[in-house]
């Protein structure tokens, strides 16, 4: 089962192009508005990573970041499926009821 904010951050590595810790918490605090820290990100995603749902890889370093390398996230096989589950569950339990909602 992937928790809330799991399925957020799979979703926001899905939508950015290069996906690194400020880009996914940028992209979440955009489409969420919800005022988020790096460090949840980032705790998410070592979470997420040992579970096997996303991996990640060094690039190369720039001087702009003082010689450091950014961290980026790609979801994999097993993440996409937990992923599509856990969405599929939300829309099965929420098919046929009236919420108010627009669609």
């Amino acid at each position: 089962m992937l928790g809330e904010f799991e399925q957020i951050v799979l979703l926001a590595i899905l939508r950015v192009d290069d996906a690194y810790g400020v880009a996914i918490t940028d992209e979440i605090q955009r489409e969420t508005r919800r005022d988020i820290t790096l460090a949840s990100v980032y705790t998410t995603l070592a979470r997420l990573e040992e579970k096997g749902f996303v991996t990640s890889s060094l690039g190369e370093p720039t001087a702009a970041r003082g010689g450091r390398r950014k961290r980026y996230y790609t979801v994999t096989a097993t993440g996409r499926r937990a992923l599509r589950a856990a969405v599929s569950t939300i829309g099965r339990m929420a098919r046929g009821l009236d919420l108010g909602w627009e669609t």
